[in-house]
């Protein structure tokens, strides 16, 4: 039984159990479940004691107070995923594999909202301040009026953070900080959650833009209770496939912009280095086109990316066939063979299908489709595609090529980077400088490209 005053939290998932156990019913970690006390507060701090209670003041949804301009940090891809800038009294989650560059983006980006005029305030939990230091000399940027500091607990933050007035702060994690308000040690669900809501409410008190970097886990998800996840203004997740240069910011939830946003790094030597032209990083250098390869011209955000979709069909060397697909969504690939094995007679069933997204970036949206089917249809034919060719398109379950949104900022992609055909569904558009050849089932494409009409 549990003794009065005492609950039992799960430090894995932040569930709330009666009693101790050896494992939680609810994720199945083992030894997670740590005793905590009920009486403790629910912040991270003891609420200072009041004579009389006061009530709710409510307001309308009128107002004439206006909007307090962005930030702008002077990083312009952080600036894009953001939504314009960072929201003066936000609370933004970052979170990130380990080594994939969290801490050298908010180095640049606090850095560089220094120079142009801001408040900034760096507080490291990880990090003494030389390595902060010889970290930003390697960048250049060592003369930037960046306020640094390293500590991890909480009361001494919040006390200066309510002294001094910023107009953007990191925490660099949310994991290493500590309240004396609970027993539970740093990282423990009960710290994380209480150290992000103190910090959430300072940020609306004082006007001040809070960035909280965050652990993730192996499977990928920040670390601690889920709840942070809803405290905060926006979450943003910085991704890097090991081995590529790139690394990709983007946007799970934003109060103040849109979550389809994306922002592109390269990773050198001296830090970040801004991709203003994604697409021309994600194609390759080669003059001829090889059989599998299909160029997709693609909507990331608000900005058209072109990306080499590569497939290889290969006849099976056991008795069940493999599939293997990199920066795709499976279920969408076994969704396309199935439509040209039952629409246009192509047979994958005895033959190994192997598909890749080109560059490391990894593809969502339903428009890519059609690529991924002309890149199958290449190599299963071994008839490759136009060079200066692009394909976009939806495919239906009765092998219907359907028409995809934003179809004119494609086309205008594709001819700026000198593409001058595109094999995609039918299209009322304007010329943009790239010569269409609509299809209108998936059927005419195979015939299209087995037979090299184009």
């Amino acid at each position: 039984m549990a003794r009065d005053g005492a609950i039992y939290v799960c430090q894995s998932c932040g569930a709330v159990h009666g009693k101790w156990a050896g494992q939680c019913g609810a994720c199945g970690q083992w030894n997670s479940i740590v005793e905590e006390s009920r009486s403790a507060p629910p912040g991270a701090l003891k609420p200072a004691a009041s004579s009389r209670q006061r009530g709710v003041q409510f307001e309308t949804l009128q107002s004439d107070t206006p909007e307090p301009p962005r930030i702008i940090t002077g990083v312009g891809e952080f600036d894009r995923v953001c939504g314009g800038g960072v929201v003066p009294g936000s609370a933004i989650l970052l979170g990130g594999d380990p080594g994939v560059g969290k801490s050298t983006l908010l180095l640049e980006v606090t850095a560089k909202a220094a120079l142009r005029g801001a408040s900034v305030a760096y507080i490291s939990g990880e990090e003494a301040v030389e390595q902060i230091r010889a970290r930003a000399k390697r960048m250049g940027l060592a003369s930037a009026p960046v306020n640094l500091a390293s500590a991890t607990a909480l009361r001494e933050i919040v006390g200066t953070l309510k002294r001094e007035k910023f107009d953007i702060v990191i925490i660099d994690s949310i994991q290493t900080l500590w309240s004396d308000a609970h027993e539970a040690g740093p990282g423990s669900v009960t710290q994380v959650r209480a150290c992000a809501g103190e910090l959430v409410r300072l940020a609306k008190a004082q006007g001040v833009a809070v960035v909280l970097v965050g652990h993730v886990t192996k499977d990928g998800q920040i670390a601690g209770p889920r709840v942070v996840e809803h405290m905060v203004d926006a979450v943003l997740s910085f991704e890097g496939e090991r081995g590529y240069p790139f690394r990709i910011l983007r946007a799970g939830k934003n109060r103040f912009g849109a979550t389809d946003e994306i922002g592109v790094f390269e990773m050198g030597d001296a830090g970040l280095r801004e991709v203003a032209n994604p697409s021309a990083l994600f194609l390759g250098e080669s003059t001829e086109r090889a059989p599998g390869s299909a160029v997709f011209a693609g909507i990331e955000g608000s900005r058209p990316v072109l990306v080499e979709v590569q497939a290889l069909v290969a006849p099976s060397a056991y008795g069940t066939p493999r599939r293997a697909v990199v920066g795709w969504d499976s279920g969408r690939l076994a969704m396309v063979l199935a439509v040209l094995e039952a629409r246009c007679g192509l047979g994958f069933g005895d033959r190994d299908v192997y598909l890749n997204v080109a560059g490391g970036l990894r593809i969502n949206e339903p428009a890519a489709d059609l690529a991924a089917a002309a890149a199958l249809i290449s190599s299963a034919t071994d008839m490759p595609l136009p060079q200066g060719c692009v394909v976009f398109g939806e495919i239906s379950l009765s092998g219907e090529v359907r028409a995809v949104g934003r179809a004119e900022a494609r086309l205008r992609e594709a001819a700026k980077l000198g593409f001058d055909q595109a094999l995609s569904p039918p299209l009322t558009v304007k010329d943009k400088g790239v010569r269409l050849t609509p299809v209108a089932r998936l059927g005419e494409a195979v015939e299209r490209i087995s037979e090299s009409r184009y």
